[in-house]
């Protein structure tokens, strides 16, 4: 395809990143904007051709390497061309999710086409298997093509379920989808659930360390003393899940009392990014595979006794009611259960009483 002429159109193109908002475009170029974002604006070249133009020469990168990953799976816009700052591509059309859920259900052929969705984003490399409900297209013959994939790599903070597009379904059509999914493969759903308690049990730590006090170092210090899985993969996992959930819950906490947003979040994203690259400059040791990594009983009394001062004999009520020796003769999944119900069974009661000293 000659995208010559296309490439001097785009020059009369400027397009700026600006600050949690869609870009601006200033468009002296005969081309039609039909669309825009974050990262760049679409514009209409012919019927089936169209051109991304962006912000800053990164997200034109990491877009175009995404899309690369998975030309050969016609699950992405073919792309024609590329530079520095756009790509020319095919233009998807069809049906986004989103409008299509509006009028139709989601039904179990419908379910199986996007757990199709997230294995070939896992095959492929993406960093994130996820996406929102409003960049999936369904096309007339029922596949489904997806755009906007720049943010699948690169990523800083990955979710190990399909947070996004769990969130963007809404409640009764997520719901319809986790159950099509247990029906599927129950070994699935149960992964998926595992991860979604964990989040849930993150959003309940979240007011505990407001009302105490306790600072952004200890929460994350915390978040990881949630894990009750022995896999290094996992256990990053969850801590990044733990960083999105205080990242949603800090910045309604500062909306209530009258604060910018904006502002909040930005502190919050440098915070974190900190605490990243002083992560990654330490040295890491890697440990033979045959070498079962060991998990230290006595981080279960510290998580214990870690929310709150109390008195001692507040202390003692509270010990670990898990056996020192049958938990250390355990497997890894059996140290998991045990971890898992001793976590839950002491946030459930630390909110208890929270409720209980509320109501005096």
């Amino acid at each position: 395809m000659d995208t010559s002429e296309l490439r001097q159109m785009v020059e009369s193109i400027t397009v700026n990143n600006l600050e949690n908002q869609d870009v601006e475009v200033i468009n002296h170029s005969p081309l039609r904007m039909i669309g825009k974002g974050r990262q760049g604006a679409v514009f209409h070249y012919t019927d089936d051709v169209c051109v991304k133009v962006f912000g800053n020469e990164e997200d034109c990168e990491r877009e175009y390497e995404a899309l690369s990953m998975g030309q050969h799976t016609g699950l992405f816009p073919r792309v024609y061309d590329h530079g520095p700052l756009f790509i020319v591509m095919e233009t998807i059309k069809g049906i986004d999710l989103r409008e299509y859920l509006q009028s139709h259900p989601l039904t179990e052929e419908l379910s199986a086409k996007l757990i199709e969705m997230l294995i070939i984003f896992k095959e492929i490399g993406y960093e994130r298997i996820d996406h929102h409900k409003r960049q999936i297209y369904l096309q007339a013959d029922g596949s489904l093509r997806v755009i906007d994939v720049a943010r699948t790599i690169w990523r800083d903070r990955v979710y190990p379920y399909p947070r996004k597009l769990l969130t963007s379904l809404g409640e009764t059509h997520k719901e319809t989808f986790l159950s099509h999914v247990k029906a599927f493969s129950p070994e699935l759903l149960e992964e998926w659930s595992y991860y979604m308690r964990m989040e849930e049990l993150a959003r309940e730590i979240y007011p505990l360390l407001l009302e105490s006090g306790k600072t952004k170092k200890v929460v994350k210090d915390l978040s990881s003393r949630l894990l009750t899985k022995d896999e290094k993969e996992n256990a990053n996992n969850l801590v990044n899940l733990m960083h999105k959930v205080f990242k949603e819950e800090w910045v309604k906490t500062m909306l209530a009392r009258g604060e910018n947003p904006d502002v909040v979040m930005q502190k919050i994203d440098e915070h974190w990014d900190a605490l990243e690259q002083k992560q990654q400059q330490q040295p890491v040791v890697e440990e033979p595979n045959t070498r079962q990594q060991k998990i230290d009983f006595t981080d279960i009394q510290r998580i214990i006794n870690g929310f709150n001062k109390t008195d001692k004999k507040e202390k003692d009520d509270k010990k670990s009611k898990i056996d020192k020796k049958k938990f250390e003769k355990a497997s890894p999944a059996e140290k998991s259960k045990m971890l898992r119900q001793e976590l839950t069974s002491i946030l459930m009661q630390k909110i208890m009483d929270n409720t209980k000293k509320d109501k005096k």
